[in-house]
């Protein structure tokens, strides 16, 4: 076997089992978001979609829908009472936040990048639900349609907004240090290394990520009714 197909194998095998680890860490940050209260009594605020991010911005945005996919199918199969409805709800949140986000950063593979990608995700996320929970909703949920109509900008709109605003602070701030400790593990080649640009500590980009999260956190706290 030469060379170049040694380690081509060798980047296939690291990069599944980054993709694995990945998978499993999603799980766990679902199963933990379970504690969280719901909105409006079934919307659930989750983060996992940080962790898919940061799988589609080293691999692309399929692995993204890959992470998404399975760990949906895993949630069904064990947590979740929605069944395959609810299922697909989930992954259609998931991949259209993750995918977007890493598709645009895989273009743009920069800080910018990946704020542009997130905050367009974010918009993609809020719009398609809206759309989905229009359609979907009443079918899995056993109520008028107008009930669900009067639900969208109270209620689904403000929901998504924060869930995507919460995972883009949080991808913002964790992705560099996980991408940093997945390459020094050998796992992640040089090249993905996040952001590969200045070291300097850039005060406006941190200033906007924790304004962002702080924005976020309270808002949830303001629609799950805890201020």
């Amino acid at each position: 076997m030469s060379q170049n197909a040694v380690s081509a194998k060798s980047a296939r095998i690291k990069k599944l089992v980054t993709l694995a680890m990945l998978t499993a860490v999603t799980y766990v940050v679902m199963l933990l978001c379970k504690s969280i209260p719901d909105v409006a009594g079934f919307l659930q605020l989750e983060v996992k979609d940080t962790v898919i991010c940061i799988g589609g911005f080293i691999y692309g945005p399929v692995s993204a829908a890959v992470i998404a996919v399975v760990v949906a199918v895993i949630e069904m199969l064990t947590v979740s009472g929605t069944g395959p409805i609810g299922c697909l709800m989930n992954v259609l949140a998931t991949a259209v936040f993750c995918c977007t986000a890493s598709f645009i950063y895989k273009k743009h593979h920069s800080r910018n990048g990946a704020v542009i990608g997130l905050a367009v995700a974010t918009v993609a996320l809020t719009a398609v639900m809206i759309l989905w929970n229009y359609l979907i909703t009443p079918l899995y949920m056993g109520v008028p349609r107008a009930a669900v109509v009067e639900m969208l900008l109270p209620v689904f709109l403000p929901f998504n907004l924060v869930k995507g605003a919460l995972n883009m602070a949080a991808t913002l701030i964790i992705y560099k240090p996980v991408v940093t400790g997945l390459r020094k593990a050998n796992l992640v080649p040089p090249s993905h290394d996040v952001h590969a640009a200045p070291k300097k500590l850039n005060g406006g980009f941190w200033l906007f990520t924790i304004v962002l999260l702080a924005t976020a956190i309270v808002t949830a706290l303001v629609l799950m009714g805890k201020l």
